[in-house]
């Protein structure tokens, strides 16, 4: 049994008439009563109670029938579902991002997406850069935002860059430093550093915070490690030291701390969409493609200006 067969049966049906379902099917008569029969023979049934003046629907023409449409909707929806997953426009998509965006563009990169591609279901996952790198490789994720290290620029990834984001001191309330408005870099790492371990995959700071040392001469005083940025500026509040932590965390409000800038040059962070190198997935594609016109968008922000984002896909 074929597409066409259940479509000569809806014809008949719908007519009750050979001569008019044929002609609305654009065929011959002869041809379709045999194709009629010969549906009848498969399903070991008879479809028609056919006569000279009339032709009837018997009970299991009645009831494959309403089958027959229900097939032939669920096909209709099925190719639909196909041609727009083949556009990005329906589908799964699996997607790592890293804690630090949670408060900041990852918020705006999702509404954004969602507005465009309202049938696409996305299951997030937050891992640590080097995670999200392991996932990609092993395709637990189609697409991460992480941020870039030698780690990522192994072969079989593919990293498109998508902002940088100025660093920030955290000291504890009353503080020295607290009554500047910026902090020299230099002067911040001599005081007691609590700093993500550099096996975290927060490599980063790590080695920006040992780098600044060595240049100017003295070892960096790390008193405690915690991986998560949230943990780290309650340490801070409780006194235990200082960090850095990306400016987009000025929104994650804590008693016993302050935010300070750092004094130029002031160090950045840069966030990254990675993907696997060659992949044609038109989901992947189309979530990059939101991701750069929402950085765009912050860019712009950031310089004054205003960039619409597109919302149609």
């Amino acid at each position: 049994m074929e597409l066409r067969h259940l479509h000569y049966f809806i014809a008949v049906a719908e007519e009750l008439h050979f001569g008019r379902a044929a002609a609305r099917l654009g065929m011959a008569q002869p041809p379709l009563s045999q194709q009629i029969r010969r549906l009848e023979e498969e399903l070991g049934v008879l479809l028609f109670e056919r006569s000279q003046r009339h032709v009837k629907l018997t009970e299991a023409g009645e009831a494959f029938l309403r089958e027959a449409r229900l097939v032939l909707s669920q096909t209709e929806q099925a190719a639909l579902a196909a041609q727009r997953a083949s556009r990005g426009q329906q589908g799964f998509l699996t997607v790592g991002f890293v804690a630090s965006v949670a408060l900041h563009f990852f918020p705006a990169l999702l509404r954004a997406f969602r507005r465009r591609y309202p049938d696409v279901e996305l299951s997030l996952q937050e891992l640590r850069s080097q995670d999200q790198v392991v996932a990609l490789h092993q395709e637990k994720l189609k697409v991460g935002l992480l941020r870039p290290t030698k780690v990522q620029d192994a072969a079989g990834l593919h990293l498109e860059h998508l902002l940088e984001e100025d660093l920030m001191a955290v000291l504890p309330e009353g503080h020295p430093l607290a009554a500047r408005s910026q902090v020299d870099m230099a002067v911040l790492v001599r005081e007691s550093v609590i700093l993500p371990p550099r096996e975290s995959g927060c490599g980063i700071l790590y080695d920006l915070v040992h780098q600044v040392c060595q240049r100017e001469g003295f070892t960096p005083r790390i008193t405690q490690h915690a991986t998560e940025l949230q943990a780290r500026i309650g340490l801070v509040a409780g006194g235990l030291g200082v960090a850095l932590v990306p400016v987009s965390m000025l929104k994650f409000r804590c008693d016993g701390v302050v935010y300070r800038h750092l004094q130029e040059p002031t160090p950045k962070l840069e966030l990254a969409v990675a993907s696997r190198a060659g992949e044609r997935s038109p989901l992947v594609r189309a979530f990059i493609e939101v991701a750069r016109e929402v950085a765009a968008a912050e860019l712009a922000s950031r310089e004054g200006r205003v960039v619409s984002i597109s919302q149609k896909s």
